[in-house]
């Protein structure tokens, strides 16, 4: 399991916060861990933290999940080889090992805000203010439920309690855990909103309702439960917000590492990687809004949207994701009529109808209208309307799409090694999963 000097650094940030804001002058800096986690600033320090170490820098998910699952599903392209870690995750199979640096960090970086997120909830019922302690559950139950969403996502099994030699549990458990701390954290802001003293401490970039309903839609989603995730879907307002928010100093991961530099990846081409069929149409008003250019020189295609300026933020979901979902759900329950009205919202949408400027423009629906086809239908919507946000290898395993070594294989992988930091400190790490 992740070391323990590793686990003080979003402490280290909330002490100084709490030091910066203590009125006794005798010995302003000697905050102590027990202090952060019993005070308000303190606490409110660990969720900057939080955040911070979820989406800034190469190492964060954010930065990797993007990287991992749009090589592995072949939505990006390799800009240089000499990336060994990235150029690893673009061939694959059994050239992805257990040592790979972005697997690595995926793994420690989700593992480490999973813990922090954890001290945050098991002590913010000692804050009396209703409206802190409910910004401070809110924080804590989302970046704890996309820890555990997000390693379920790209690792077969993953220990759900942070303690030496933590016994393993399926992605399965670790998806339900996620629900259950949403669920928790939902009856919490119903009761109490979170208040303007925890936003005016923190990033307020995250809406906290619309974006634990917006997990529950995703999450239940992938369980296969169905009703649980069109209703949540139905929750969320669509004219909400959130997002990581950047700066100057706090930069955007993928923009600041790749897409700006052009020397690590950029996204493969207008396909997006999709097999004839599945690709975007070419009036499909989504592709100039992801894309600098549609017909540049050497098809040196270059990411725009979200990742083509250091401040630019990044949605923690977009809008379209949940008509997706509920287009998702009813299909699979055989409602496809009803099915092809929630995908027909993502295609008919027009850029100024989307909170985030995303739209297809397209005409709707008129393929077969069997639950197959609409399946194929609502997949290659999610890779178009989802693009660069990580959600694909996961996407492309529900959906069924052709596995490695299968013909016309659109992964190279199913499930990644467990990184070598993790089976070097704990005896229970499982076998790596085949191919």
């Amino acid at each position: 399991m992740i070391s323990r000097y590793k686990t003080l650094s979003s402490l280290l940030m909330a002490l100084m916060l709490l030091a910066s804001c203590e009125t006794d002058f005798t010995n302003p800096g000697a905050a102590t861990e027990d202090q952060v986690l019993n005070s308000p600033d303190g606490l409110i320090g660990l969720a900057v933290g939080i955040q911070k170490r979820w989406s800034v820098g190469r190492q964060s998910p954010v930065y990797t999940t993007v990287t991992a699952a749009g090589f592995t599903t072949f939505e990006l392209r390799l800009i240089n080889p000499g990336n060994s870690e990235e150029n690893a995750l673009s061939i694959g199979k059994d050239e992805l090992i257990g040592t790979n640096g972005v697997v690595s960090n995926l793994w420690e970086e989700a593992l480490l805000v999973r813990n922090e997120s954890d001290q945050i909830l098991a002590n913010a019922e000692k804050i009396p203010d209703a409206g802190v302690r409910s910004g401070l559950i809110a924080t804590g139950a989302i970046f704890k439920a996309l820890a555990n969403g997000t390693l379920a996502q790209f690792f077969e099994q993953l220990p759900l309690a942070n303690a030496e030699n933590a016994v393993f549990s399926s992605r399965e458990a670790a998806l339900e855990d996620a629900i259950a701390t949403l669920e928790a954290a939902r009856s919490t802001v119903n009761a109490a909103p979170v208040s303007a003293a925890f936003l005016d401490k923190t990033p307020a970039s995250i809406d906290a309702i619309n974006t634990i309903n917006a997990l529950l839609a995703r999450y239940h989603n992938m369980l296969g439960n169905h009703d649980a995730a069109i209703e949540a879907a139905n929750r969320v307002d669509l004219s909400s917000m959130s997002t990581f928010a950047y700066d100057a100093v706090n930069t955007n991961p993928i923009a600041f590492v790749s897409i700006l530099t052009n020397n690590v990846y950029q996204p493969v081409d207008l396909t997006l990687g999709l097999p004839d069929g599945l690709a975007p149409d070419a009036g499909d008003q989504r592709l100039p809004f992801y894309f600098q250019n549609l017909t540049p020189d050497n098809n040196d295609f270059r990411a725009a949207a979200f990742w083509d300026a250091p401040d630019k933020a990044i949605p923690v979901y977009l809008p379209g994701e949940m008509a997706l979902i509920r287009a998702e759900a009813l299909a699979r329950k055989g409602m496809v009529g009803e099915a092809i009205d929630a995908l027909n919202e993502v295609l008919t949408k027009q850029p100024t109808e989307d909170a985030f400027g995303v739209g297809a423009g397209l005409d709707a629906y008129n393929g077969a209208e069997t639950q197959e086809a609409v399946l194929d239908a609502i997949y290659a919507n999610r890779c178009i309307e989802l693009m660069m946000s990580g959600l694909r290898l996961e996407d492309s395993r529900r959906f069924g799409r052709p596995a490695p070594n299968t013909d016309n294989e659109e992964r190279n992988r199913n499930f990644y090694p467990y990184p070598d930091s993790e089976r070097a400190n704990n005896t229970n790490t499982p076998e790596d999963p085949e191919i």
